[in-house]
């Protein structure tokens, strides 16, 4: 039960910190309705990390439209960033969405990020619009745990990407392939200096007025709970806590025998490696953590707590390995590839909370062995080794008190023991105790 609390704690931490904290700007796109037009004006809020979570939701929402329902597509963005591949998914709906003559937009909203992988997705659709206290970029991959010669070919392919959506939009390439090769940020005012942006608006409003949008029916679009489950998911330190915390979940039932901390550990385990599918981890880093699982369960058998800390410090490395493009699962492109890295400092945080639990186990495992291991408590077993006060002399044969209950002894080998002496229990036979002064021995 302890374990499911943590994971269900660890859950919610998770959830809280990948929940970016609304613009009341955002909101706006659901105030606008006119009977002057027939089509939509359809407002994708990306308002999260890009995941397979947040590209379901934008893939889902275009792949219907036609020129005749929709009159435009408004990205409202505020991203950090996320998975190059998922970023490439986007990218693609969008330029198969501009190819129905369905014109795209992106509105980064005042006081927001398009970053990294965000950036691109900006970089795809027809018209930039910046929020006053709004950035761009950088957008440089992020390869974790990859060769040089990843890293590179990574880099001049996403460099070539995003001069090329720069190009195709009339923007300023060479400010495009800033942010990918120099890490470079641009403000929104420097954004729309350098031509890398169509236009600056002060929020959702003004931005609907400038590119006569504000006649249409607005429709909005936001992760739903499926989507929102998936991008929880998409996450490398996610799924490697789920897979180390359902082991330690196993264990602790062989101890219990509630069947109930097992099925909680086999779910949890079965959710990591479904998230591990999801964002293509690499198979040394799913091997690693199976393998860590198996040095956390042999620790009913050891006992010891070295195979469990051993099997907890391999899970943690197969957790930053799972981001790693070497031997990764699928064959798509920049699989395992970030814009920002997602191992950070925080990572760091749960590996410590980790290992700390992992300690505990240890401890509270050992604490369960000590007590099996303990000699019976009932019965006249437990006055073997207790002590209590001759009442008698005993020379060999006398009496004594126990906590306050008397009983014949008899000192062993016949050894006198002088009344008011303290004595020690050795044993008992036919209900008389054998006895020894206290000291003797000893």
């Amino acid at each position: 039960m302890v374990i499911g609390l943590i994971a269900i704690l660890i859950a919610v931490v998770f959830l809280a910190a990948s929940v970016q904290v609304n613009n009341p700007d955002q909101n706006l796109a659901k105030h606008y309705f006119s009977s002057s037009s027939s089509k939509q004006l359809l407002v994708i809020q990306l308002n999260e990390q890009i995941d397979p979570g947040s590209a379901a939701m934008i893939t889902g929402a275009l792949s219907g439209l036609t020129h005749n329902n929709t009159a435009a597509v408004v990205i409202c963005m505020n991203t950090p960033g996320g998975l190059l591949t998922s970023m490439i998914q986007i990218v693609s709906a969008i330029n198969n969405t501009e190819a129905k003559h369905i014109p795209v937009y992106t509105y980064i909203l005042p006081e927001s990020l398009g970053a990294s992988a965000g950036s691109y997705i900006a970089m795809a659709t027809d018209q930039i619009w910046m929020g006053p206290g709004s950035e761009i970029g950088p957008s440089t991959p992020i390869v974790e745990g990859g060769s040089a010669l990843q890293e590179n070919h990574t880099l001049n392919g996403m460099a070539g990407l995003m001069m090329g959506l720069a190009q195709a939009h009339g923007r300023n390439v060479t400010a495009a392939a800033e942010m990918v090769y120099k890490d470079q940020v641009f403000s929104y005012q420097q954004a729309y200096d350098v031509g890398l942006i169509n236009g600056i608006a002060s929020n959702f409003t003004v931005f609907l007025e400038k590119n006569n949008l504000s006649s249409y029916h607005v429709s909005t679009v936001t992760e739903s709970a499926f989507d929102q489950l998936m991008s929880f998911f998409s996450n490398a330190v996610v799924d490697g806590l789920f897979i180390s915390i359902g082991s330690l979940a196993i264990l602790l039932d062989l101890y219990h025998g509630t069947v109930l901390l097992t099925a909680v550990g086999v779910i949890m385990i079965v959710l990591g490696l479904l998230g591990a599918q999801l964002i293509d981890a690499s198979l040394v880093g799913i091997l690693m953590l199976i393998l860590g699982s198996v040095l956390i369960l042999l620790e009913f058998k050891t006992a010891h707590g070295i195979a469990l800390m051993s099997g907890i410090s391999l899970d943690l490395f197969g957790t930053f390995l799972l981001v790693s493009p070497d031997y990764d699962i699928s064959s798509q492109p920049y699989a395992g590839s970030y814009s920002p890295a997602p191992v950070s400092g925080d990572f760091i945080i749960v590996a410590i909370a980790i290992l700390v639990i992992g300690g505990f186990v240890a401890y509270y495992i050992h604490k369960i062995i000590s007590s099996q291991a303990k000699k019976p408590v009932t019965g006249w077993e437990s006055l073997v080794n207790a002590t209590g006060i001759a009442d008698t002399d005993i020379d060999p044969e006398g009496w004594v008190s126990i906590d306050g209950v008397k009983w014949r002894a008899v000192s062993m080998d016949n050894k006198r023991i002088d009344k008011g002496k303290t004595i020690t229990v050795i044993g008992m036979k036919n209900l008389t105790l054998t006895v020894v002064e206290k000291g003797d021995g000893d």
